[in-house]
């Protein structure tokens, strides 16, 4: 494995924050009368990742979702607090390599005002050197546009930076920068999709990211 990593990007929701009931609630209570009765998380999860605005156009059959992304950003900031939380040790490891000089960014398809407010409640903003988020871009992922443009505000070099995510989005994106791709196996999505997706890497814990840069896991016991 690679240990001239310097700089990481992370996705956000799926990734470093589990918001993945407050998403699939937020978009059962925001669809309700657009969808059929048994409209579900099985039929949310394939298409996590990818924007709300996409995802609203895929679920309702509507061109103009307006209103309804706007039913569920009321429903998730509402929501919010109740469900977020950081994944395992990921506030651990991420403050321990920003203290090794990593940089740290995040690439996101949220909107800024809910990815900040997430950051922030589970204690991670200030270690975030850089965010992208779909109000900073033209082109979100799996265009290279958003990690390219983290890489860029870091001064950060795409064969030192590792983009990790659990979409394949995420996974695109990345290569699509040329950043090494890295897929994370609690992605509801399954570690079979993003290896398909392209992803150079799976990791099974957020304490698999310390062998990137050469540290052993051991030594933060």
């Amino acid at each position: 494995m690679t240990s001239n990593v310097k700089t990481m990007l992370f996705d956000l929701d799926g990734t470093i924050l589990d918001t993945n009931e407050l998403i699939i609630r937020s978009f059962i209570e925001s669809l309700k009368g657009f969808v059929p009765e048994d409209f579900g998380r099985e039929h949310i999860i394939p298409s996590m990742g990818n924007t709300l605005v996409d995802q609203m156009k895929l679920f309702s059959g509507l061109e103009d979702v307006t209103s309804l992304v706007a039913a569920y950003r009321e429903v998730n900031l509402r929501l919010h607090d109740e469900y977020v939380k950081s994944f395992d040790y990921v506030n651990e490891v991420i403050a321990k390599l920003h203290a090794h000089g990593i940089q740290i960014g995040v690439v996101t398809t949220k909107m800024r005002l809910t990815t900040e407010r997430g950051l922030k409640f589970v204690g991670l903003y200030d270690y975030i050197d850089a965010i992208v988020t779909i109000d900073d871009v033209v082109n979100p992922k799996p265009h290279a546009e958003p990690v390219s443009k983290a890489i860029a505000m870091l001064g950060a070099d795409p064969g030192s930076t590792i983009m990790v995510g659990d979409s394949v989005v995420d996974i695109q994106s990345a290569v699509n920068a040329g950043a090494i791709s890295v897929g994370v196996a609690w992605s509801l999505k399954g570690e079979q999709l993003l290896k398909s997706a392209g992803a150079h890497h799976i990791i099974y814990d957020m304490r698999d990211l310390y062998a990137f840069i050469g540290l052993e896991r051991e030594s933060f016991a």
